[in-house]
């Protein structure tokens, strides 16, 4: 089976991006990582890439609404999955690759997640509500923000001593498991989107 084309948007270290590297190498995901594209120059996740062969791309923030979707028709890529990606896409990008962008937010949507709620922040607002549980989702993206159809949930308890920092580990951890589960079905065509929910299919046998 031919493997589908991968690019991923990333802003800062790319732990997650490191997830999809590793299992593209071991062809745990019937994908290729074509491009890795960041808004920060200085993202480390570039230099992951780099040390893995991907084409590692920086596009400042000012022309990102106008260069990223030339980048990524160029590069054929079929699936885009934002990791940890702080820029908001063009809404004619969303509808130019819609049910085929995948992003990861750390925190059960529909709690803690829209404008405003990215990394940290996301953490220290679950430890000020106070909650029980907290946990990661991955979803499809649409043109609002965190608003699209879920593909993987999965919950963490919140202790009463955590920190920002000690929940993030914990949420990464299953972040870590979640987003190259959800690829790896994308690339198989296994995923199917039925108005808000998403089936996944049956593994062919």
């Amino acid at each position: 089976m031919r493997k589908v084309r991968i690019a991923v948007l990333v802003s800062g270290g790319g732990t997650n991006l490191q997830t999809l590297i590793d299992a593209a190498e071991k062809g745990d995901i019937n994908g290729e990582i074509a491009a890795v594209i960041s808004d920060n120059e200085n993202a480390y996740a570039l230099e992951r890439a780099r040390k893995h062969g991907i084409k590692a791309i920086y596009i400042n923030r000012k022309q990102l609404a106008e260069r990223l979707i030339i980048e990524l028709q160029r590069l054929d890529i079929e699936l885009v999955v934002l990791a940890g990606f702080l820029s908001i896409l063009d809404r004619e990008l969303v509808k130019a690759y819609e049910g085929r962008i995948i992003n990861i937010h750390p925190s059960l949507i529909p709690s803690f997640c829209g404008k405003g709620f990215y990394g940290e922040r996301v953490h220290k607002a679950a430890l000020e509500y106070g909650v029980k549980v907290s946990g990661a989702t991955v979803h499809f993206v649409d043109e609002g923000t965190d608003s699209g159809p879920i593909i993987f949930q999965e919950a963490v308890p919140v202790y009463f001593e955590d920190t920002s920092e000690t929940l993030a580990a914990r949420v990464l951890q299953v972040e870590h498991r979640l987003l190259p589960a959800a690829v790896g079905l994308f690339c198989e065509g296994r995923l199917r989107i039925e108005g808000r929910k998403v089936k996944i299919l049956k593994e062919e046998v």
